[in-house]
């Protein structure tokens, strides 16, 4: 309910912790009005939940892809165990997702201040694709590159609260840097091609 949200993510606060909360449809907007930290996923959110994220400062870690991409290319391995569909037939629904989710981070990419994070839900199949999540964000859902690569970066370093040690290129923060074959600019595949760490 609303007000057992409203307690979590105030005593949470209280803590000095941050509160992710998995919200789909009305729970998006009940978690923004609560002060949750950061919504995942929030698929069924509308437009004026999406502004409503922006204005109270809301992260939003939205699904481009990999996901239910991993769902569908690893089907027979999922089928009949706990939580999925029981055959590989009833794997359909994702991608009927899909579509959906992709809209929904198409129509976030425009509203003005929100905080849109990297993350994947990656589960077992997705280990070492992360990159795929960029190329369906930039590819599918029209999030500009660099959008998209400051959203695994400086502000997911701002929305786990540790801007002051990862996240940026400054002195006296820790980083990995990497070398791309190619500009992520102009072709955000070359993500998927990293020469050095």
């Amino acid at each position: 309910s609303q007000e057992q949200l409203n307690a979590a993510c105030d005593e949470a606060r209280k803590q000095g912790l941050r509160t992710l909360v998995h919200a789909y449809r009305d729970a998006v907007r009940a978690a923004v009005l609560a002060g949750c930290t950061q919504v995942e996923h929030g698929l069924g959110a509308s437009d004026d939940d999406l502004k409503l994220m922006a204005e109270k400062g809301t992260y939003f870690d939205p699904q481009a892809g990999l996901l239910l991409e991993t769902y569908i290319r690893n089907k027979d391995k999922y089928a009949g165990t706990p939580f999925y569909p029981p055959t590989p037939e009833g794997f359909s629904v994702f991608e009927q997702i899909l579509p959906m989710n992709h809209d929904l981070l198409r129509r976030a990419a425009t509203i003005p201040g929100l905080k849109i994070v990297f993350g994947t839900d990656a589960v077992a199949g997705a280990h070492g694709r992360n990159a795929e999540e960029f190329v369906d964000r930039v590819r599918d859902c029209g999030v500009d590159p660099m959008a998209a690569m400051v959203s695994a970066s400086s502000l997911g370093a701002e929305a786990l609260g540790m801007a002051d040690q990862i996240g940026t290129l400054a002195p006296g923060l820790q980083a990995d840097i990497i070398a791309l074959d190619g500009d992520p600019l102009q072709d955000v595949t070359t993500l998927e091609r990293v020469k050095f760490v």
